[in-house]
């Protein structure tokens, strides 16, 4: 008795939100529905996360997740469900009124990357230099959500996740490049517009997010939104 054949798998490609840069990917075997379904079962947003990492992964061919912005990774996992599976996703949510289950269905391929015209990345610190910033990876992503909301020093991890450049006309300086305690020093000299706009950047960055209308058993039309990775696990 000879081995099992190996089945070859179709190969696609899709658009990358952040950069329009185009990449190869597979559509999800069993093994990835499996590691979907774990994930679901667990209800845990920091196990949802790796799942999505694991299953992106595996699937796209010649790309680097960890460098992924994560809008671009909630893009693809909406692309790969929506090609391995059925676009169509039954679930119950409970009406904030009547505190009834309602039936919904999401289309995913409706749910778009979202970006606000007001969103940027460069920060002017003083006359000579701008603050560049850069979208947090998915390992950040891991990261802050292990945080406590409690922890006063949370906000501030956020905001040194994203820093990227240092520029001046004639000078650029990298963050990768330096200690947490040289980042640190120079984050304290920092003035209030430049926090500001760190957190603007985080309020306006692109992200997946979609809304269902409908109406309650009280007639009253609701809207459901569905933001992030959690429109894959519910």
């Amino acid at each position: 008795m000879g081995a099992l054949p190996k089945i070859d798998l179709p190969l696609y490609e899709l658009e990358l939100p952040s950069s329009q840069e185009k990449v190869k990917y597979r559509p999800f075997t069993v093994k990835e529905e499996k590691i979907l379904l774990v994930a679901q079962e667990a209800n845990d947003t920091e196990q949802e996360i790796l799942a999505a990492k694991q299953i992106i992964n595996n699937c796209l061919i010649d790309t680097d997740v960890g460098k992924l912005p994560m809008f671009d990774l909630e893009y693809i996992m909406m692309t790969l469900r929506a090609r391995s599976v059925d676009n169509m996703i039954q679930f119950a949510i409970k009406d904030p009124d009547t505190q009834e289950q309602v039936e919904l269905t999401l289309d995913i391929e409706k749910v778009k990357v979202v970006r606000d015209k007001n969103h940027t990345n460069k920060i002017r610190v003083n006359d000579d230099y701008y603050l560049f910033l850069k979208y947090p990876t998915i390992d950040e992503f891991v990261k802050i959500s292990k945080l406590s909301t409690d922890d006063p020093l949370a906000n501030y991890f956020v905001m040194v996740s994203c820093l990227d450049t240092l520029a001046s006309e004639d000078e650029v300086y990298e963050f990768s490049e330096y200690s947490e305690e040289e980042i640190d020093n120079f984050m304290e000299s920092m003035g209030a517009d430049v926090v500001k706009g760190i957190q603007s950047f985080f309020e306006t960055m692109p992200k997946l997010r979609h809304e269902i209308p409908y109406t309650n058993s009280a007639g009253k039309e609701q809207t459901f939104v569905l933001e992030g990775m959690r429109s894959f696990f519910i």
